[in-house]
């Protein structure tokens, strides 16, 4: 009879349906916060693991001096505004916007020459299309 009281909880008296209250609520907070530090655990490791200093990336980054054999970049200006806009003015724009896209200085870059393209095909068209084609190869 007493197995029933305790699984029914009928008949238990008030004593031990308050202990066997808190039993359950220790062991759920027990299982909960042992979950959370596996986890933890596993976030260190993680960062242990995976985690690349930017000091040393930066590093490795400055060591790495542009060669003859890569490309330069095309720089190609669309808007027709340009006219208005003196030519060494534009050039030294030309200049920090590969400079940026580069992640480098606009003193080891030197644009030669610059050419409009045409303006028939908007430039989200032309990004979109950019874009589709470097993520293929």
């Amino acid at each position: 009879m007493y197995s029933d009281a305790l699984l029914t909880g009928k008949d238990l008296p008030l004593s031990e349906a308050l202990a066997m209250g808190g039993e359950t609520t220790v062991i759920g907070l027990a299982i909960v916060f042992g979950v959370l530090v596996i986890l933890m655990i596993v976030l260190m490791l993680f960062k242990v693991i995976f985690y690349k200093d930017p000091k040393k990336q930066q590093k490795s980054a400055d060591t790495a001096k542009p060669t003859a054999a890569e490309s330069v970049p095309t720089v190609a200006v669309e808007s027709e505004k340009s006219d208005e806009i003196p030519e060494d003015e534009l050039v030294a724009i030309l200049t920090a916007a590969v400079a940026s896209s580069l992640n480098t200085s606009t003193y080891n870059l030197r644009i030669k020459s610059y050419r409009r393209v045409d303006g028939r095909q908007n430039a989200w068209n032309r990004a979109g299309l950019t874009e589709t084609i470097n993520n293929r190869y």
